[in-house]
């Protein structure tokens, strides 16, 4: 595998492209993400000056004098903004005194819009770009497009997959975060996560919110990694956690806002109902999951593991990355009506088109697998693309009208050329092996 700081990043055209128009672009995601890096990349031969709020002689100037801070002609690199929010109404002042694009090009670690201390953050002056731990495709060279395959072909797409069961496990433990992916050895990548986990409490959590407990804050991290991808229950985690339910709903604000866990929140056609719907909960990243409630790719295979749980959680994210840089602009829920019908993922165009994906962690599928995906077509009639079951087999197979099972790695494996090729007559649509 090449070094991970040589690795190309998807998002950095969408980084490329909102510098020519947009006075400010911020990146945001995950502590090493890859931030820096892209950051560097992105800046290239442009002149540029940088600078770091997480170095301390920085981020007193940043705080002594906002404004002179600020103050270049050329595009100002700040990474970690989240350090000094009070730069955010210099930034404001200086790109209205001087509106050219491409002014400033921030990194942050922690959702800007969610500070405390955010002053009037720059509405209609800055774009924002998520940056997500790596991809598979990032990792393995593969074209991460099945967003845009599967709306494009719906039912027609085809893929076939070597990828076996333990190798789908070994990706779920391995993760995306680039540090953890460039240690080979199992127990030096845990001792990072670790680490890695606990420095976010120590610091980023701690910035952000009100939280003195951190052994609290830290069991519930684990306790999040052993239902994940399942419906958060406040009051089951009340009387795990014994805390509050506003202590809870504030702790898994601050883990959200650092980019530990995303919420998938419940889909409706009524955005009423969408809006109260009780979400799911992922982990940005599948390694840590797994690290949090100790299991390996070996493990995870053993009968009892939580395999079907940890895959859900990897596709979801998978998912949320792949819509940073997809063609189609869609939106990521899941589906859960009254009658218990269920489906993992569902993604919705803004013309109301909608494809829904379930994740299971079996070799083979049945009937019943498609349940809830028949219950949801039956609801959306044509505006109903395909409904897919991703499982661990290497096959696309029929289920009946507009209803697939294919491979988990279509996700990664697919592309613009499987499109191009089912375009072309009497040619079958194969994911790259």
């Amino acid at each position: 595998m090449p070094s991970p700081h040589l690795i190309p990043r998807r998002v950095a055209a969408q980084v490329n492209a909102a510098l020519a128009d947009t006075r400010v672009v911020l990146i945001s995601g995950a502590r090493q993400a890859g931030k820096s890096t892209l950051v560097r990349v992105v800046a290239g031969d442009r002149p540029a000056e940088r600078r770091d709020l997480d170095r301390a002689q920085d981020r007193a100037a940043a705080i002594a004098d906002p404004i002179g801070f600020v103050d270049s002609a050329e595009l100002l690199a700040i990474d970690e903004i989240q350090r000094a929010p009070e730069l955010l109404l210099a930034i404001k002042a200086a790109v209205d005194e001087d509106p050219r694009p491409g002014r400033f090009l921030l990194t942050g670690s922690s959702r800007l819009f969610g500070l405390v201390a955010a002053p009037d953050a720059l509405p209609g002056r800055m774009e924002t770009v998520e940056l997500w731990p790596f991809s598979q495709g990032e990792l393995d060279g593969e074209p991460d497009g099945f967003i845009d395959a599967v709306f494009a072909l719906g039912p027609e797409l085809r893929h076939e997959s070597a990828v076996t069961r333990a190798d789908y496990a070994a990706r779920i433990v391995r993760g995306g975060l680039p540090e953890a992916t460039s240690r080979g050895d199992v127990r030096r990548r845990q001792r990072f996560l670790d680490a890695y986990v606990q420095a976010l409490i120590d610091r980023d959590v701690r910035q952000l919110s009100d939280i003195q407990r951190k052994g609290e804050l830290r069991k519930l991290v684990r306790l999040l990694a052993a239902r994940s991808a399942t419906i958060i229950a406040a009051n089951s985690l009340e009387t795990a956690l014994g805390l509050s339910r506003p202590t809870i709903a504030r702790y898994l604000q601050a883990l959200e806002e650092i980019f530990l866990v995303k919420r998938i929140p419940g889909w409706s056609r009524n955005l009423g109902t969408r809006a109260t719907a009780a979400p799911k909960l992922v982990f940005v990243d599948s390694g840590i999951a797994a690290g949090e409630i100790a299991v390996d790719g070996r493990a995870l295979l053993r009968p009892g593991a939580p395999f079907g749980p940890l895959l859900e959680s990897f596709v979801l994210s998978e998912l949320s990355r792949q819509l940073t840089w997809s063609e189609q602009q869609a939106e990521l829920s899941h589906y859960r009506d009254h009658s218990k019908f269920e489906v993992d993922a569902v993604l919705e165009n803004r013309s109301g088109q909608v494809v829904g994906i379930e994740v299971k962690a079996a070799s083979t599928v049945g009937p019943d697998d498609f349940r809830g995906l028949r219950r949801l077509a039956e609801r959306l009639g044509d505006d109903f693309v395909c409904g897919v079951v991703l499982y661990t087999g290497g096959s696309t197979l029929p289920f009946g009208d507009r209803l697939r099972a294919m491979p988990v790695s279509a996700l990664w494996q697919v592309g613009p050329s499987d499109v191009l090729t089912a375009a072309a007559p009497g040619l079958e649509v194969r994911g790259a092996q």
